[in-house]
Parts: C-alpha cells; sequence; structure tokens
C-alpha cells in the first residue's frame, strides 16, 4: 500500500493540521467541554488564530501576536488533559503527515503542553 502523507509544508497543511485536530477534540469527552462549556470558545475566531500560532512557529511568518499561556489560566484541566491532549495532537500529525517538520510539530506541542502544564501546577501550588 502507497503512503499518500507528505510532511507540513503549506498555509494549507497548517489548516488542514488544525482544523482535523480541532475537529478531535471537540468530539473528545475529555476534552469538548474545557472548549466548549468552560471556556466557551468562538471557533470562527479561535481557530485562524491557530493558523498564525503553527505558521509562525513552524514557517516563521510572523502572524501570530499574542500571548497564548494567559489564556489558559484556571482552566480546570490537569496532567490528564495535557497527556491526551498530546496523544490526539500526535494521531493527528500522524494520520495526514510525515516527515521532518511532521516531527517537529510534535516536539513543539510537547514542549508547550509541558511548560503550560508546569505553569499552571506551580499557579496552583501558590
Amino acid at each position: 500500500m502507497k503512503n499518500n502523507r507528505a510532511d507540513i509544508g503549506t498555509k494549507d497543511d497548517v489548516k488542514l493540521m488544525v482544523d482535523t485536530f480541532y475537529g478531535k477534540v471537540n468530539s473528545d469527552t475529555l476534552l469538548s467541554s474545557v472548549f466548549n462549556d468552560h471556556s466557551k470558545v468562538n471557533w470562527d475566531t479561535h481557530l485562524p488564530k491557530m493558523y498564525d500560532f503553527w505558521n509562525t512557529l513552524l514557517f516563521a511568518d510572523g502572524n501570530y501576536k499574542g500571548s497564548p499561556f494567559e489564556k489558559h489560566i484556571g482552566l480546570p484541566v490537569d496532567r490528564q488533559h495535557f497527556k491526551h491532549w498530546m496523544e490526539i495532537f500526535c494521531q493527528n500529525i500522524d494520520e495526514h503527515f510525515i516527515g521532518e517538520v511532521a516531527e517537529q510539530t510534535k516536539l513543539r506541542a510537547k514542549s508547550i503542553a509541558w511548560t503550560f502544564e508546569s505553569k499552571l501546577d506551580y499557579l496552583k501550588n501558590q
């Protein structure tokens, strides 16, 4: 069987990555309530921000402006949420892409998740 996956290389690839990932998050019993019930995310504005965020991280296009950590303070999340988020994220990448940028994207996501989890844990224990 031929593998038709390619590496992440364009803004359209990033859009596919973000859209399919958040589609999975929205149907996930653990994570969907954090986004939809607690945070009441407006997906029409959130998804374009995520496109810019990942395009800036992966391709240094500089369109993302902001401080993403602050928006996560006070969310009802713990280690289980971050672990599950990463599982879905990596599975989604592997489902759609293969290559160096795809692997770097997973590593960056793991680093971000670890940093956010550590900072949130620190703030909860202040």
